[in-house]
């Protein structure tokens, strides 16, 4: 396929807020012994180059057409509510970063339980994460100065509104999904958490897990 995205647009999406979302994703997986990759929601594609590129075989999953020209990496179009763990099996490790929001919070255990019956050893989650925080962030030099600030809070007492389908149905830090009960659903679903993480400005919390 094409790729369906503009110079700009590319750029514009990758942007400095987000670069760091990207990375994040590759310097969790680079902690653990994982070769074969499974990406579901691969994008626009720059985290895939950054796997290949590091000498991982990835494969990509998503229920569109993928939006980038990557003819060695396989892609299976499916949506990945209805997948079943053998259709995925082999991987030594599952990415799957800033997707799992758009999912019905009910549904949301079936696809962790699935990733987990995959065989798969280590799976790398992502979700926006709106609970209280804030950042502060200061450059200075002999002919500069930058200064970024950002803050959330009181959210845990406002209900998300799930957005039209395909958007985000839900986002930890809000009145009933809480962070405890986000990862209280990842050890339901035979998942240890061997790491935590948060990302500044994307405002996102990261969970590597191993199968139990």
């Amino acid at each position: 396929m094409a790729n369906s995205f503009s110079k700009h647009e590319w750029n514009a999406y990758y942007s400095r807020k987000r670069i760091v979302h990207q990375w994040t994703q590759v310097h969790l997986l680079n902690t653990v012994n994982c070769q074969k990759v499974l990406e579901v929601g691969p994008g626009l594609g720059l985290v895939t180059s950054l796997l290949v590129n590091s000498g991982c075989e990835v494969h990509t999953l998503d229920q569109a057409p993928r939006a980038f020209d990557y003819p060695a990496v396989p892609h299976l179009q499916k949506d990945v509510c209805n997948v079943h763990g053998d259709e995925i099996a082999g991987y030594d490790a599952i990415l799957c970063c800033e997707t799992l929001e758009h999912i019905e919070w009910g549904r949301v255990g079936s696809v962790l339980t699935t990733f987990r019956e995959s065989g798969a050893k280590y799976l790398i989650v992502s979700v926006p994460y709106m609970g209280f925080q804030f950042f502060i962030e200061l450059y200075a030099n002999s002919s500069t100065l930058r200064q970024y600030f950002s803050m959330k809070k009181l959210l845990w007492r406002k209900h998300f509104q799930p957005e039209p389908a395909g958007g985000h149905q839900w986002e930890v830090g809000y009145k009933g999904y809480p962070l405890d009960l986000w990862e209280q659903r990842l050890s339901e679903s035979g998942w240890s958490i061997i790491r935590r993480d948060f990302t500044e400005h994307c405002r996102s919390v990261f969970h590597l897990l191993r199968a139990r």
